[in-house]
């Protein structure tokens, strides 16, 4: 079997085809930004965590990350995630075990995203781009646990609005040193060793194994979030 008998699948029912008249379509993506704006209008110290769907509450992964979400919501954090089952789930479910305000941006998939129970506040999306941009808005801070090409996909997008100073810096955090150890060492060398990116660049990267350390670099980083809107330079071309 080729390469395009592999990809190739029956999916005209779950994409929508962006050929044609695409007129209409303006209009629905205009309401799904209007009612993110709106209902997310009130968070300010949102933290996003990203993970695989497909891990279950016995996963290592699953319980770290209800540990980090309960150290987050604690501390007054608001937990964002995509609103999904495994880690989504797990994440949702430690910041509403702390009766705290919890995230959930789901997205229409064929497949895996069924809403977990544990969203205080939960939104519904077609448009990925839509989505993404509620992520970015709404987080000072990213936490990376165990995931899939989504994951991979929120991690490298934050990289490079970053990079190319389109969003202020915030804290990007890889947890589980095991699993991200190959793709850390990959960019260090392979893409280092090309010049596709700079040295500097994987200062923007962290990776650990503690759910304290992830509390603590997000609490530095709201202290310096604070003092820039109280202190810093007004620049609306980036996402504050």
């Amino acid at each position: 079997m080729n390469y395009c008998a592999n990809i190739h699948h029956d999916s005209a029912s779950i994409i929508d085809d962006l050929k044609g008249d695409q007129s209409w379509r303006i209009f629905r993506i205009i309401s799904e930004f209007t009612e993110g704006f709106d209902r997310l209008s009130g968070i300010r110290e949102g933290i996003s965590i990203f993970g695989s769907a497909r891990l279950r509450p016995s996963n290592p992964y699953y319980i770290k990350t209800t540990e980090i979400a309960k150290l987050l919501s604690e501390n007054g954090f608001t937990v964002i995630t995509g609103g999904g089952p495994g880690i989504m789930e797990a994440a949702n479910k430690g910041a509403f075990l702390k009766h705290h305000k919890t995230v959930g941006l789901n997205i229409e998939l064929p497949q895996e995203q069924s809403p977990n129970p544990y969203q205080t506040v939960s939104l519904d999306f077609r448009y990925f781009f839509v989505r993404k941009v509620m992520f970015v808005r709404y987080s000072i801070g990213y936490v990376c646990m165990p995931g899939g090409f989504g994951t991979l996909d929120e991690f490298f997008e934050s990289l490079t609005l970053m990079q190319t100073h389109k969003i202020y810096p915030l804290p990007l955090i890889l947890f589980g040193s095991d699993f991200w150890a190959g793709l850390v060492d990959w960019i260090k060398t392979t893409l280092v060793q090309y010049e596709t990116i700079s040295p500097e660049d994987l200062d923007y990267i962290k990776v650990t194994d503690d759910p304290q350390e992830v509390l603590d670099i997000m609490l530095e980083h709201r202290a310096w979030k604070q003092e820039q809107r109280q202190t810093g330079p007004k620049n609306n071309d980036l996402a504050v």
